[in-house]
C-alpha cells in the first residue's frame, strides 16, 4: 500500500545487488512511494548481478561506480544531479564487505592488509560519499542520508570478526558528519541498526544462521524482515523524520534492548510448552 510519503522526491540507492539485498527492497518501496531514483553498485556487481533488470523494473539508470573512489562517487552524483534535473533529497549506503570474514581469518588473526579494505569498503566510503554530495552541494535542505548498521558495533558477536569495528566507525561517522552537515545545510544522517538479516552479504558471515535465530527468539517481536527494513528507511527519506540526525536507530524486533530473556531459559518451543504444561499442574495440585 502506497502513502505517497517521498511524492517528488529523488534520491541513490547504494548497493542493490539481488532480491535479497535490503537496498533492492528500499529502491522497490521508494519508487511506490513516489520518488524518482538512480541505483549505483561496483562495476563488477553490476555485471555480474541482477541490477540491470532492477533499473529496467524500476524504469531508473543504473550508474557504476566502486564507492571508496571519490571520483566515482563524484561521477555518481553529478549524473544523478543532471537526471534529476536538480538536487538530491535522499541517500542510502547500503555496502558492507570484509574479506576477512570470506577468508574465515579470525579477530585474533586479522591480516591489515584486508582489515584496511573493510574499513574502506564497509565505513570510510559512507564518509567518501557524503564528503563529496557536501562539496558539490548535492543534497537538499533537510535531505535524509542513511547507512544500514549492526549493533555488533557496540556488542561482541563471535564471527562478526573486523566488521564489527567497520560498523562502530560508521555509525561514529554519521554522527561527527552529522553534526556539520546538518548545522550548515540542515541535512541530517543517520543509522538504521538492522536485525541480522539472510542477505547475500549477511549469509557470508560465520555461523549466521544460528545468530539468526538466535536473535529472533531473543526479541520481543522477532526479527524484522529485509521488507520491514525498507519501509523503516522510507520513513527516514520522508519529511516525518526531518528533525532526526545523529541517531542509530535500532530496528530489530527490541533485541538491542533485551539483556535476560524466557526464551535463553526454554530454547525450544517444545520446552516452552513443557513448561507451561507443568506451571498449569503445579498451579492446580497447590491451589
Amino acid at each position: 500500500m502506497s502513502y505517497n510519503l517521498l511524492k517528488g522526491k529523488k534520491g541513490i540507492i547504494f548497493g542493490a545487488l539481488n532480491e535479497q539485498s535490503i537496498a533492492w527492497k528500499v529502491a522497490e518501496k521508494a519508487v511506490e512511494e513516489g520518488a524518482t531514483i538512480t541505483l549505483s553498485n561496483t562495476p563488477i556487481a553490476v555485471r555480474m548481478g541482477e541490477v540491470s533488470a532492477l533499473s529496467e523494473k524500476l524504469n531508473c539508470e543504473v550508474i557504476p561506480a566502486d564507492a571508496t573512489s571519490v571520483e566515482d562517487l563524484e561521477t555518481v552524483f553529478k549524473r544523478s544531479m543532471e537526471i534529476f534535473g536538480g538536487k538530491v533529497d535522499f541517500v542510502l549506503h547500503s555496502i558492507g564487505m570484509s574479506p576477512n570474514v570470506r577468508k574465515r581469518r579470525t579477530y585474533d588473526d586479522l591480516d591489515y592488509d584486508m582489515l584496511d579494505k573493510t574499513l574502506d569498503i564497509s565505513a570510510v566510503s559512507f564518509h567518501k560519499m557524503i564528503q563529496v554530495a557536501k562539496k558539490l552541494d548535492a543534497i537538499s535542505e533537510y535531505g535524509s542520508i542513511l547507512a544500514l548498521s549492526y549493533v555488533a558495533a557496540q556488542r561482541t558477536f563471535f564471527g562478526y570478526n573486523d566488521m564489527a569495528d567497520a560498523k562502530a566507525l560508521l555509525e561514529s561517522i554519521a554522527r561527527s558528519f552529522g553534526y556539520i552537515y546538518g548545522r550548515e545545510h540542515n541535512v541530517r544522517i543517520n543509522t538504521i541498526s538492522q536485525s541480522p538479516t539472510m542477505t547475500t552479504a549477511g549469509s557470508g558471515v560465520k555461523g549466521m544462521d544460528k545468530l539468526f535465530d538466535f536473535a529472533d527468539r531473543m526479541a520481543p517481536l522477532g526479527n524484522a524482515s529485509a521488507d520491514e527494513c525498507a519501509d523503516y528507511c522510507i520513513v527516514m527519506f520522508s519529511d516525518l523524520t526531518r528533525k532526526v540526525t545523529m541517531q542509530n536507530l535500532f530496528h530489530d524486533g527490541g533485541f538491542s534492548s533485551v539483556g535476560m530473556s524466557f526464551v535463553q531459559w526454554l530454547p525450544t518451543k517444545k520446552d516452552l510448552m513443557s513448561t507451561k504444561m507443568k506451571m498449569v499442574i503445579s498451579f492446580t495440585v497447590n491451589r
